[in-house]
């Protein structure tokens, strides 16, 4: 029997019922097998090797597409688990996914590995990759299933089997050589598509997440289309190495995470807090500009304040839990009922809209240890975190106002950035019909202020859909800081309501909002982007006196007072040391500017401001330099 396959240009191809999707692509167009990977077939992503019983949509999936490249990378996780077992006998396997940028599988194993280890495990992946091993796909009953892996000592497939929901019959399995591995797929044909790849790191992970289950060893690798790839992706990891905000806090002694006080808990040392104190002054002023006003919520809120929003139900795993008065208390993990009861506090008019409440509020957040990362992922932080109130015909006009508030502030501290709408999740609170608005809502503000965006389906808030705003840091990675959220939701919870021109009650819409996002993670993200070296308006410190010789230091202290009293964020160093280890030792705190201090500055009343990347600015009165900062200061330059 013939079916009728149709490509992406339309064209019609017949071929024999039971033909693969590998040999429809063939009939259409014999090159896009080169690089073909997988196809979606009827909008389901499958193997080349499908059957084909009846007439199909298909689009073939190459591996250089993100799609493409999240398959390779989970058939190079199979080829990796493969290999260990192969080499450390014994050793059994849970899970393997893709992940961004590569992937990783877990392993229970009696001895650690090492990166030592991982010389041994590439070369049997080679091997495997050299025999070109098909990827056969095989559907068995599941209790066939369970008997296979049972025999096979794969205690954590069998636990995975027997979690499914009891009206699955059905499991599909995997085999490369003798390797047999519980899958959904799809998979690359066969191991030999495999070209570069790289083992990475190794860390615990607790099976499924859970602290209260056994700890696994996670083995991080790579794997791209071709070589150069790699060799690209592996130069970008040197380079962000460099540029760890961990590694660079330290050496610039702006913040620690002391296990003493606790995982997840910032404390920042003087420099840190000066730069949060630069950021959030910033932020103060850049509100007030545009009409916000400045409030302040409790860190901690009655219970049934969580139950009537929602957050008991839909967030409580995140969130901490406090006992006062025989009451129990929210620890809160977001600001915005507080700003509610401040909108509810009394009667409000048409007139009175829109309202922009604007608090940098603290929050906490209960975390999984395995996923704490430096200033990027915490327990307790701060966000610049604002809620507009405002009747639905002003929606549009406020969260234009927002984007480019977003893009003034991207263009401020030097980022690019990407858009994302991202729409309802399968678990949220409200009718269809709110979230439908909602969704137009931020769709019309950004095709209004023409703004390129992709949908992300399905990750908005329970609350409500958002906007987010991806910034893209110096290496092109991306971090999610702003976002824009609609809802219609907790205003109709909270009963909030304002009189319109008609003189009836009507309900208002609520835009949750951040700029910068968390401002330990944006921090983050910002010493990164800049490898610690700031602009001067953010260094914590602009300048460093220098002094030749003891001689100099009584007009350098002359020096530091004129600079401090002009707001300059001046250190001075007068250790009887050469000059030459002093100018290194502020290269290494790449502080901006280095003042050298010596006879001609002295007798010229002057200093030599030499710039962190070597220029000398040659010398040049006190003042002169102070007016050079502030002006630097003023155009963000």
């Amino acid at each position: 029997m013939k079916i009728k396959v149709t490509f992406p240009d339309k064209k019609i191809v017949e071929i024999n019922s039971g033909a693969s999707a590998a040999e429809a692509i063939a009939s259409w167009n014999k090159d896009a097998l080169t690089n073909a990977v997988a196809v979606k077939l009827n909008g389901e992503i499958v193997d080349l090797s499908r059957v084909l019983k009846k007439d199909a949509v298909i689009d073939v999936i190459d591996v250089n597409s993100d799609a493409g490249l999240d398959i390779l990378r989970h058939s190079i996780s199979h080829v990796m688990a493969h290999a260990v077992q192969e080499v450390f006998k014994g050793a059994k396997v849970s899970i393997g996914p893709s992940i961004q940028d590569g992937f990783y599988y877990d392993f229970e194993y009696e001895k650690p590995f090492t990166t030592d280890d991982f010389e041994k495990i590439e070369t049997k992946m080679r091997e495997i990759i050299k025999a070109d091993y098909p990827f056969v796909r095989e559907e068995i009953e599941r209790q066939k299933a369970v008997k296979l892996f049972t025999e096979r000592k794969e205690d954590y497939k069998v636990e995975l089997i027997n979690d499914l929901p009891p009206d699955i019959e059905i499991v599909s399995i995997y085999k490369d050589g003798n390797y047999i591995d519980l899958c959904r797929g799809p998979h690359i044909p066969s191991t030999g598509v495999i070209k570069a790849f790289k083992l990475l790191s190794v860390a615990g992970a607790y099976w499924r997440g859970d602290e209260k289950n056994k700890m696994l060893q996670r083995i991080y690798g790579t794997g791209f289309a071709d070589e150069e790839s790699l060799t690209n992706y592996l130069t970008l990891l040197e380079e962000a190495k460099k540029r760890d905000h961990r590694k660079l806090g330290k050496e610039l002694d702006l913040f620690q995470v002391n296990e003493e006080a606790g995982a997840g808990l910032i404390i920042f040392h003087p420099k840190g807090m000066m730069l949060r104190y630069i950021i959030e002054d910033w932020e103060r002023k850049e509100h007030l500009k545009r009409g916000y006003e400045m409030v302040m919520g409790p860190q901690i809120l009655k219970v049934d304040l969580w139950k009537k929003s929602g957050h008991f139900e839909h967030y409580r795993d995140n969130m901490y839990f406090t006992e006062v008065d025989e009451q129990t208390y929210g620890i809160k993990p977001m600001n915005c009922l507080s700003h509610m009861l401040i909108y509810k506090s009394k009667i409000r008019s048409y007139r009175d809209l829109p309202l922009r409440y604007f608090e940098l509020g603290t929050v906490h957040r209960h975390e999984k240890t395995g996923v704490l990362h430096g200033l990027l992922r915490v327990r307790q932080f701060t966000q610049d975190d604002a809620h507009i109130l405002c009747t639905p015909e002003q929606l549009n006009t406020e969260i234009r106002a927002i984007a480019d508030f977003v893009n003034y502030a991207m263009g401020i501290f030097g980022f690019e950035y990407e858009v994302e709408l991202s729409t309802k999740p399968d678990h949220y609170i409200g009718t269809d019909q709110d979230w439908q608005l909602a969704t137009d809502a931020l769709k019309n503000a950004l095709e209004d202020n023409k703004i390129n965006y992709v949908i992300n389906e399905g990750d908005g808030a329970f609350y409500g859909p958002k906007i987010d705003f991806k910034l893209k840091d110096a290496l092109k990675r991306k971090w999610q800081c702003a976002t824009i959220q609609c809802d219609f939701t907790l205003p109709e919870r909270f009963d909030l309501s304002y009189i319109g021109a008609d003189g009836e009650k009507h309900r208002p819409v609520m835009l949750h909002r951040v700029i910068l996002g968390a401002i330990e993670r944006f921090m983050g993200v910002l010493i990164e982007h800049y490898a610690g070296a700031f602009p001067v308006w953010l260094a914590p410190t602009q300048c460093i006196l220098l002094t030749v010789t003891d001689k100099h230091i009584p007009y350098a202290q002359s020096v530091y007072e004129k600079l401090t009293e002009a707001g300059i964020r001046c250190e001075k160093f007068f250790e009887n040391e050469k000059l030459g280890y002093k100018i290194r030792q502020a290269q290494m705190q790449k502080i901006p500017y280095m003042l050298v201090i010596g006879d001609k500055e002295v007798s010229a009343a002057a200093v030599a401001p030499r710039a962190r990347d070597g220029a000398n600015l040659g010398s040049v009165p006190v003042q002169e330099f102070i007016e050079l900062v502030k002006e630097m200061c003023e155009k963000r330059k």
